[in-house]
């Protein structure tokens, strides 16, 4: 599990600078064809029923897990294989905030779905 710049940087000037961080309201687990890293967004899959998924987490100490499915799909084509997952800020666009590579890697076919079960996504700050 990987932190960006992005939020790294957000949480720091919160925490020692005295800048203010806004949380957002709900944050959305996106899937990636090529895995983003700490400057960099990756790409996202696009298109065929693809859309990032709300997620909803329970945070213990210094992990977060997740406390429903995670259903992506149906898809209505064949879509790239996905190599990493992340925890972004906004259902479009904005910034991811925390990845991890998808193992074993997936590609969903045509009408099928990937579901993350409850307590299949963590996020652990050590």
């Amino acid at each position: 599990m990987a932190i960006s710049n992005y939020l790294s940087a957000a949480l720091l000037n919160a925490t020692l600078a005295n800048v203010s961080y806004t949380s957002p309201a709900t944050v959305h687990v996106a899937l990636y064809s090529v895995a983003p890293t700490v400057s960099t967004g990756g790409t996202e899959l696009t298109g065929s029923g693809y859309a990032r998924v709300a997620l909803t987490a329970n945070v213990v100490n210094s992990t977060a897990t997740s406390t429903a499915n995670v259903v992506f799909g149906p898809a209505t084509a064949t879509w790239s294989q996905a190599v990493s997952w992340a925890v972004c800020d906004a259902a479009t666009a904005g910034n991811i905030l925390y990845f991890n590579a998808l193992v074993p890697t997936q590609t969903v076919q045509n009408t099928n779905t990937l579901n993350f079960q409850t307590g299949n996504i963590t996020v652990t700050l050590s």
